[in-house]
């Protein structure tokens, strides 16, 4: 019983790193199509809209693959080579998604937005 269980979350896991990698890929084809739609045509304003939107779909992706790789770690034996490897995924993605945010939005994530009248 416990195998077929393993088996399935194990198949749950891959099938959310599929998601994942969908997401990032149909970002990228997303961000254009916004930003030349937004924009009329290519200048800066679609150019810093397809980054910002491009950006925000590989965070989304990230995320959804530390889920996966949280969910496939569960059904695996637990050693101590997996904790360990499943730790530093988790770290070098957060790092990646925490830099992504701050690239994009000029601040920390626990930083309050500016309000308009901070920023003259």
């Amino acid at each position: 019983m416990i195998e077929i269980l393993a088996h399935y979350i194990d198949l749950i896991a891959k099938i959310v790193e599929v998601i994942g990698v969908l997401i990032m890929f149909f970002g990228l084809f997303f961000a254009f199509y916004r930003g030349v739609r937004l924009s009329g045509g290519f200048n800066h304003d679609t150019y810093v809209e397809i980054r910002q939107t491009v950006g925000k779909s590989i965070l989304l992706g990230l995320e959804v693959l530390i889920a996966a790789d949280i969910m496939a770690t569960v059904v695996t034996e637990p050693t101590l080579r997996s904790v360990l490897v499943l730790g530093f995924i988790v770290l070098i993605r957060t790092f990646l998604s925490l830099s992504l945010q701050i690239e994009l939005e000029g601040r920390f994530p626990w930083q309050k937005d500016k309000t308009s009248s901070e920023k003259n």
